[in-house]
């Protein structure tokens, strides 16, 4: 295996024309062919039957696991069923195992936001993938900054630094670069903690070309948030470490081409290719 492809899309649930966004999605999973893809925003309905989950669509057959986040079940849900909203990870590799951690903010937010941690059985061996969706309000970055904390702290914990490929965290964080959450996990401050964490953002190696993954200015699914042009969906790497695994080679924005006048999603994704 010559690089791990590593992905990541809010797929933005079933919000717009689904039915035509599905199959450019799906398609453009092909093409791009990622080993590990985050997705945020999916959709899982409960029902007495089982389950119908959003990200079976997106699989196409491969491996995913699915991570609850937000509980949407309101009275429009037909007793007895249940909506809700969180990560999936898809990979072609088979998924050993995964767990769902609730990350702080519930009891000050309107919103229940979780990671998914799931261990991947790649050809270079298991790797610790977390895919997460922080608040999205501008003014709730006191609450992500408390939900980067618990990401540090749940990475250290369950991806120790072991010699095991470097773990991946990715998603909508839904904060800009220079934020304090982002510099948080890029070592740049510790925010009062004892110690500094390391993780590289592999935007820091891609070449120069549009960073920038939610623009109403380009995207027509975006301009209702009247929000500015914003790099805030990321793939970080803990290091990479010394020895040169998780070092990202190539990085570029994806999901961010419109078919007959329909974009994939209201946000653009981000792919990279990590060494082995």
């Amino acid at each position: 295996m010559d690089r791990l492809r590593v992905a990541t899309l809010n797929l933005w649930n079933k919000s717009g024309p689904w039915q035509k966004r599905m199959p450019i999605v799906a398609a453009e999973v092909d093409r791009l062919a990622p080993d590990l893809l985050g997705l945020q925003e999916v959709l899982c309905l409960e029902t007495p039957k089982g389950a119908q989950n959003q990200a079976t669509e997106v699989a196409g057959g491969r491996h995913w696991v699915y991570g609850e986040g937000h509980d949407l079940t309101r009275d429009w849900v037909p007793s007895g069923h249940r909506m809700t909203f969180g990560n999936a990870l898809v990979s072609p590799h088979p998924i050993r195992e995964h767990r769902t951690h609730p990350l702080p903010g519930a009891d000050i937010s309107d919103q229940q936001r979780s990671v998914l941690h799931a261990v991947v059985e790649a050809p270079l061996g298991p790797v610790d993938v977390f895919v997460t969706h922080l608040n999205w309000k501008l003014d709730e970055g006191h609450v992500r900054v408390q939900q980067v904390k618990a990401l540090a702290s749940l990475i250290a914990a369950e991806a120790p630094a072991d010699g095991r490929y470097p773990p991946i965290l990715m998603g909508d964080l839904n904060a800009e670069p220079e934020s304090d959450e982002i510099r948080y996990l890029l070592g740049y401050t510790t925010l009062g903690e004892p110690e500094s964490v390391r993780f590289a953002d592999v935007w820091q190696y891609a070449e120069p070309q549009p960073s920038v993954t939610f623009d109403g200015q380009t995207n027509p699914f975006a301009s209702e948030h009247h929000e500015p042009p914003r790099r805030i969906d990321y793939i970080l790497v803990r290091g990479p470490s010394f020895d040169g695994h998780g070092r990202p080679v190539a990085v570029q924005r994806v999901f961010d081409q419109a078919v007959d006048g329909i974009h994939p999603s209201d946000h653009y994704g981000v792919m990279a290719d990590l060494t082995p």
